[in-house]
């Protein structure tokens, strides 16, 4: 229970990988947020399974798009709960198509959710932990990210511009004891590849040494570490969590 007596709010927590980092950190003690906009049933099974766990955690529905409501949510838990000490920036969209035919709404909508949406909840939580001096802010990036991929221009400049965030907002909170990292996804087994056709799933997988995909606990242990106090002197970096698609740094 390393993380007792912290609170931690998840962006996107109610299913696929929020929902296992969700219950990854309550496992460790945290209270943690759920954060969903219109799945309340799937936010809600997510907030059973950690309190049938023995764990502890919260609803907390808003669009992390919008300033204001981000603002607003973050009082709220700031009053409930003393602080918001750990800030996983998970929520994200596809709304995939080649760039000659993309619509400018489609460019806007990804890079609003996927991207403005951690400086958003960035910028509200870290002032609490600043002022504690303690904090961990978790930014889920992508291997889209650094490799780029045909019909996601949109969804690959979101994750890739996550990375320069993260190492600008590391170099700016660390006199503060708060760390800020990355955790770059390969392709991991959740709704939305499970509606890929079967051929273009074996296609992947020949892709990845490993020869499979990943589970959503195999992000949400990442996730576990780099909240951790274990994880103290690393700021500023990426965890690759891909199976070895992607090698670089």
């Amino acid at each position: 229970m390393i993380l007792d007596g912290k609170t931690a709010l998840v962006t996107g927590g109610s299913r696929g990988i929020g929902r296992q980092v969700c219950l990854r950190l309550a496992a460790m003690g945290a209270m943690t947020g759920i954060n969903y906009v219109s799945n309340s049933s799937a936010a809600e099974q997510t907030l059973a399974e950690i309190e049938q766990s023995g764990g502890r955690g919260f609803l907390a529905p808003f669009d992390v798009s919008d300033s204001a409501a981000v603002q607003d949510a973050v009082k709220k838990i700031t009053a409930a709960y003393e602080s918001i000490d750990i800030l996983v920036n998970n929520a994200g969209i596809t709304r995939d198509g080649l760039m000659a035919r993309m619509k400018d709404e489609d460019w806007d909508q990804v890079l609003d959710t996927n991207l403005k949406s951690a400086f958003i909840c960035s910028k509200a939580a870290m002032k609490g932990m600043m002022k504690k001096r303690w904090g961990r802010i978790i930014n889920m990036t992508s291997v889209i990210g650094f490799l780029g991929n045909a019909g996601q221009v949109n969804y690959a400049a979101a994750k890739a511009g996550m990375v320069g965030l993260t190492k600008s907002m590391a170099r700016e909170l660390a006199s503060r004891n708060v760390t800020v990292n990355c955790i770059a996804p390969g392709y991991i087994i959740t709704d939305m590849t499970s509606e890929l056709p079967g051929d273009i799933q074996e296609a992947i997988k020949a892709q990845i040494p490993l020869g499979t995909l990943g589970k959503p606990e195999d992000v949400a242990a990442a996730a576990a570490f780099l909240a951790s106090p274990e994880s103290g002197y690393v700021t500023g970096q990426t965890l690759h969590v891909n199976g070895g698609m992607y090698m670089g740094n």
